[in-house]
């Protein structure tokens, strides 16, 4: 497979957030604030963005809902009106100004209906073309345990495999029921993986008898970061499975697809030297506001 420059990164914001409930109800999750390490109050989607962007990555697309169009492209696209431009102190007056350069690289993408992760993925399908990609969790932002940012890991490591890459992190077995679960054959040990299986939210049983890998401890499993580096190829499989109705607790999911795509290309796991916060859930991101601005941003 011929190796291509990354330059696109794919986030899907379509979600409905009903575990945020009711504050979701008039706040996309997405749009929810964090507090970075200059003390700047942000909407997530911009650190999600920045942290793309940072590595190297020069074009952001994100899939939202049709309702939701305008307010993204008025965070991204639309300067302040003078009146309130006027009000702000020169440093946001600047901030203001990156922000505008900033939405330059987006490109909203439109998810009609919410039918499920894995369909809004394939509605990026037409704006990726066949290029590789980035995808990220709009619910999910990360920081780095070392020089390079968590997005350059992962970057790097295609660079060094060309094939898909998906970030993993060490899970405890008593949550691995909510999250996608992969084993593999070590290639470098504790941090590159031949993937040999991506399986969501197994049961601990399942987990135990199939997933877990030589040298991790009884209870530890390798769980998905939130992070990934995937060929065209994934809209192929998606395609299929909207074509034939396929759906997974009701929806069209990504996981599946994953599976089929290592199946026919191979894929890498790494394990991202970083800690990734899902603000997704209420505990999730009341902690995340107490935690993320304490970790070294890169």
């Amino acid at each position: 497979m011929q190796k291509n420059q990354v330059r696109k990164a794919v986030i899907p914001v379509a979600g409905f957030g009903t575990r945020l409930f009711p504050a979701t109800k008039v706040v996309k999750k997405e749009l929810f604030p964090i507090i970075d390490r200059d003390g700047r109050a942000k909407p997530v989607i911009l650190a999600i963005i920045e942290e793309a962007i940072s590595a190297g990555i020069a074009e952001v697309g994100i899939v939202v809902q049709p309702d939701d169009q305008e307010i993204f492209a008025d965070l991204l696209k639309n300067p302040p009106k003078k009146e309130l431009l006027d009000k702000l102190s020169p440093q946001n007056k600047e901030y203001s100004r990156y922000l505008e350069d900033l939405g330059s690289k987006v490109t909203i993408l439109l998810q009609e209906e919410q039918l499920g992760y894995g369909h809004a993925v394939f509605c990026a399908k037409d704006w990726v073309k066949d290029e590789p990609f980035l995808l990220m969790l709009g619910d999910h932002i990360y920081t780095s345990d070392i020089e390079k940012s968590c997005a350059s890991q992962v970057l790097g490591i295609y660079e060094q495999v060309n094939q898909s890459v998906v970030g993993i992190t060490k899970m405890p077995a008593e949550i691995i029921h909510k999250a996608g679960c992969v084993t593999g054959v070590w290639q470098e040990l504790n941090s590159i993986l031949s993937v040999t299986q991506l399986y969501e939210k197994p049961t601990i049983e399942y987990a135990q008898q199939h997933l877990h890998l030589e040298g991790m401890a009884e209870n530890e499993f390798l769980g998905i970061f939130g992070l990934y580096l995937l060929t065209p190829k994934i809209f192929d499989f998606l395609a299929e499975h909207i074509k034939q109705n396929f759906r997974e607790r009701g929806e069209f999911q990504l996981t599946s697809c994953l599976e089929k795509l290592r199946q026919e290309e191979g894929m890498t796991g790494y394990i991202v030297k970083g800690n990734c916060f899902d603000i997704g859930l209420p505990e999730a991101y009341r902690q995340t506001m107490i935690d993320f601005r304490n970790f070294r941003l890169i």
